[in-house]
């Protein structure tokens, strides 16, 4: 605690303003429980940038924290682009302190002679992307939190192509960051260089997303389409992106419409977690709906429910939406005449190999990197020889061609929508297409277990389980014995039966994966931006027929619970 007192008495006197310093004393003086966890560490780069709770501390998201991290970036781009009129595009989505901290972000920037385009406007994640490439911009900012709960905000930088920063730059930026002191903190503002971005970015993005996003299907005007953007940004770009493309029977939950960053309708605005779509559903049953879309707060995770076989309105997974996706997409390129061996499919150790299975029945190369799209887009910079198709992860994200290099919930909105509009007018439907991909290929199976630990000893909790999965590997899973045990912080792949050890030419990062004879894989990873320990369970079994779909996913799911119960 002596070392956290310490480190909190910097904070009571200059450079810091008095709000906070006023703060800190009050928690230093009340001797709160909440000090140590603002001091213990300072915010880091992770998979998605730098996301804490708003506040006064090292870690927390603040005027400081955000100014260094904006000031490291000005050091950065200044040493590695000397003598260039450096351009930044910045963007925020709805959250209570998205705003002022965007205008934080641009006086450092523009303090550092950097030209800053500020959009006028809360905007989606994936225009911002957008916007870099569009614009010329030599790097683009979104202040956001995703889909964490209201108390949250975040930081994302992304690089000349589009995509999130990877290595060289992420390194470079971080060291410029550590560098730093408080003190070292330009935010003496030039306005002059500070413009303001509007509607034209949004035109823009409107017609590139239907470029890539609407195919020669039929029975658009047919498809009831239930929306909600969960009080985010999706609002200000789904809506219209769907009427221009010829989608007239579009109803918004009209309760989450109006952006709103204490999200009052729902627990966490997560789409992921069926609770956060639940109005959107009752609307759709209401409405007799094919289809019901949900984004998270920066619209760039969808989630899609539909109706089953047997009418009733299903939340689909990210695994499930991403692999019908890949398969239309790959589909039409072929029906187009466009597949000749130079293109490829992005995708994520974590997510499930049904995609991978679909690509190869193409003779299309699946390239799986780590979590996060920012590594997707990575393989886009790296292999310029070779055409995107498209792209996801099992977290409710995918990324339809280049042109956003992250994932993009407006995009993919469109893009499921023109699968169950041409599913329903062949007489299928979105789910009916998807049960016969897996009579195609496998019937897979997948489910998230996320743990919460918070603070320092959450932080110890979550290094101890994976020390204990490293060092005691599990040698069953349900009775199917171990085959591999990849090891990503090590770089290394174990066959548990031969005991050979093969490198894994990937970057680095604390993800264990084991993999079992029957095909069962079990993955272990920390999240990179919440106090989280994440568990990713896949299965799968043939599928004969459609009609046998209830009775198989029901072994999966006995199958799923059982290794729960192993593991927990």
């Amino acid at each position: 605690m002596e070392d956290i007192i310490t480190r909190a008495d910097q904070w009571v006197t200059a450079p810091f303003d008095i709000q906070t310093q006023e703060e800190i004393k009050a928690l230093i003086a009340a001797k709160s429980d909440d000090l140590p966890d603002r001091f213990y560490k300072d915010l880091e780069f992770g998979t998605g940038g730098m996301r804490g709770i708003v506040g006064a501390g090292t870690n927390r998201i603040n005027r400081y924290t955000i100014g260094k991290a904006t000031q490291g970036l000005c050091n950065y781009l200044h040493k590695t682009k000397p003598n260039k009129a450096l351009k930044v595009a910045i963007g925020y989505d709805c959250r209570h302190d998205s705003k002022w901290l965007s205008q934080v972000v641009a006086d450092v920037l523009s303090a550092n002679d950097i030209e800053v385009l500020l959009f006028e406007d809360l905007r989606p994640t994936p225009e911002l992307s957008f916007s870099v490439n569009h614009l010329g911009c030599d790097v683009g900012i979104v202040l956001t939190a995703s889909h964490n709960p209201p108390e949250y905000n975040g930081y994302k930088v992304y690089w000349t192509d589009g995509g999130q920063i990877v290595p060289p730059q992420d390194k470079g930026i971080i060291d410029e960051v550590n560098a730093l002191d408080f003190a070292d903190i330009n935010f003496e503002s030039k306005p002059a260089l500070i413009k303001k971005l509007g509607t034209e970015v949004d035109e823009a993005f409107w017609k590139a997303s239907l470029a890539s996003g609407t195919f020669d299907v039929k029975g658009r005007e047919d498809l009831k389409i239930v929306f909600t953007s969960l009080h985010g940004t999706s609002i200000k770009l789904i809506p219209e992106v769907l009427k221009r493309a010829g989608y007239t029977q579009v109803h918004i939950v009209e309760e989450q419409a109006e952006p709103n960053g204490s999200f009052p309708t729902v627990a966490s605005p997560n789409p992921e977690e069926p609770e956060a779509l639940q109005m959107a559903v009752e609307l759709a049953e209401k409405l007799d709906a094919d289809i019901v879309l949900g984004t998270d707060p920066d619209s760039d995770r969808i989630g899609i429910a539909v109706r089953d076989n047997h009418g009733k309105i299903k939340l689909l997974n990210g695994n499930q939406t991403m692999s019908l996706m890949t398969d239309f997409l790959i589909n039409y390129w072929k029906k187009e005449g466009k597949l000749n061996g130079k293109q490829f499919i992005g995708s994520t150790i974590v997510s499930t190999n049904l995609v991978n299975e679909i690509a190869d029945s193409y003779q299309v190369e699946t390239k799986v990197g780590l979590t996060g799209f920012k590594w997707i887009a990575k393989m886009i910079k790296d292999h310029p020889e070779l055409e995107f198709i498209g792209g996801g992860e099992e977290s409710f994200g995918y990324m339809v061609g280049d042109f956003v290099r992250d994932k993009d919930a407006v995009t993919s909105a469109l893009l499921a929508c023109e699968i169950a509009s041409a599913a329903k007018a062949s007489g299928s439907s979105f789910y009916e297409d998807l049960l016969q991909l897996y009579t195609r290929h496998n019937f897979y199976k997948e489910h998230l277990i996320a743990m919460v630990k918070k603070g320092m000893d959450g932080a110890e909790q979550i290094k101890n389980m994976m020390h204990q999965l490293r060092t005691n590997p599990l040698e069953k899973i349900d009775g199917s014995s171990v085959v591999v045990l990849k090891d990503y912080q090590a770089s290394t792949q174990k066959n548990l039966l031969t005991g050979e050890v093969t490198p894994l030419d990937i970057p680095k990062s604390n993800v264990l994966i084991y993999e079992t004879e029957d095909g069962s894989k079990v993955a272990a990873r920390p999240s990179g931006t919440e106090p989280k320990i994440k568990f990713y369970i896949s299965v799968k079994t043939p599928l004969a027929s459609v009609s046998e779909a209830d009775a198989v996913e029901a072994v999966l799911d006995a199958k799923i619970q059982r290794i729960i119960n192993e593991l927990f």
